[in-house]
């Protein structure tokens, strides 16, 4: 888990006065609202904040179920309580997951969520005060990284959350690029597909997974032309760069690295101020962090140079620049090694 140290907040000593005296607030100043592209549409809010999780859980022990004619390892997760990809997991049943009649199958205990539709990982794992990211372990969850309606996901156990610290708990509600890449997608119904790519900028609703492009189209661009602020990798400070700082002029146009859907605009992670998510297939994204003003709306296809926001300040230095990152699934990858010499 995230290790966040935080302090506690500090209590000013009681005193004892007679008569106090009113007192009249100074008016605080109201901060600008940040500026937005002309004649483009706002991005709907991120999923997890309009579709939230009921805490549904149900403790199941262990037991062992016999193979009834008929059955399949959803219908027996069902009637059992357990997840079926757990059940799977527990017997070592790989693809395409067949049972047979009399087999005797492990139940394996733990705590159970049914994930309903619409449903968040996110929103899933705030329910319970936990981190996504260890549900997302648990369950060995994997790309496309899309639940299903009635998929029963394992939680940590009452016991684990239980010996969670004040700031382990606070570290649950924070969030980072693997937990959105990972589980921001709500939900889908059994048999319901992602929403494909709108080709012009027409918000997809939060609700709706958005399907990722088939293939990747083999080819990254420089977002903006600029100085490297900061490289990849760690600091002599023991601080990580997961991608890298590009020095550009507050207002400039920021182009798609690669031809992709928009599967995320959003603010939800202070460290990367207004943050937008590309999805360029076979697992590959782009991120682009500081963003001023956005030009596109999630669920957006877009194309290579396609301007998608304009640059803005790192919220921490106030200095002009772009934070860019490139990811093949939750693995940041040196974005140095993929674009093109400059020369």
């Amino acid at each position: 888990m995230r290790d966040i140290a935080r302090r506690p907040a500090e209590r000013p000593p009681a005193a004892t006065v007679a008569k106090p005296l009113p007192v009249q607030p100074l008016p605080q100043p109201i901060p600008p609202p940040p500026p937005v592209a002309e004649n483009v549409p706002s991005s709907p809010p991120p999923a997890w904040q309009v579709k939230k999780a009921a805490p549904n859980a149900i403790d199941v022990p262990a037991s062992v179920y016999v193979v009834r004619p008929g059955d399949t390892l959803r219908g027996i997760s069902e009637k059992t309580q357990a997840g079926s990809e757990a059940i799977a997991r527990a017997n070592r049943i790989e693809p395409p997951f067949k049972i047979l009649a009399g087999q005797k199958l492990k139940i394996p205990a733990g705590r159970y969520h049914r994930v309903g539709k619409g449903e968040t990982g996110i929103a899933i794992a705030r329910a319970y005060g936990v981190e996504w990211t260890r549900i997302a372990q648990l369950n060995e969850i994997e790309e496309p990284y899309i639940l299903r309606e009635g998929q029963r996901l394992a939680l940590p156990s009452r016991t684990e959350v239980a010996r969670m610290t004040p700031d382990q708990r606070a570290a649950a509600f924070l969030l980072d690029i693997e937990d959105l890449i990972t589980g921001s997608e709500p939900a889908l119904a059994t048999r319901e597909q992602p929403k494909p790519a709108a080709p012009t900028p027409n918000p997809v609703a939060p609700t709706v997974a958005v399907a990722e492009p088939a293939t990747f189209a083999g080819r990254f661009d420089w977002p903006v032309r600029g100085p490297i602020l900061r490289g990849f990798g760690p600091f002599s400070s023991g601080q990580k760069n997961d991608g890298i700082n590009i020095g550009i002029s507050r207002g400039s146009p920021v182009g798609a690295a690669a031809e992709g859907v928009v599967a995320y605009v959003g603010q939800d992670i202070p460290a990367y101020g207004t943050l937008i998510l590309l999805r360029h297939g076979d697992g590959w994204i782009s991120a682009y962090g500081y963003a001023d003003a956005i030009t596109v709306t999630r669920g957006q296809k877009v194309v290579r140079g396609q301007t998608i926001a304009k640059s803005g300040v790192s919220p921490y230095s106030g200095e002009p620049q772009l934070h860019f990152e490139i990811r093949n699934g939750r693995k940041p990858v040196n974005p140095l090694g993929l674009l093109p010499s400059r020369s």
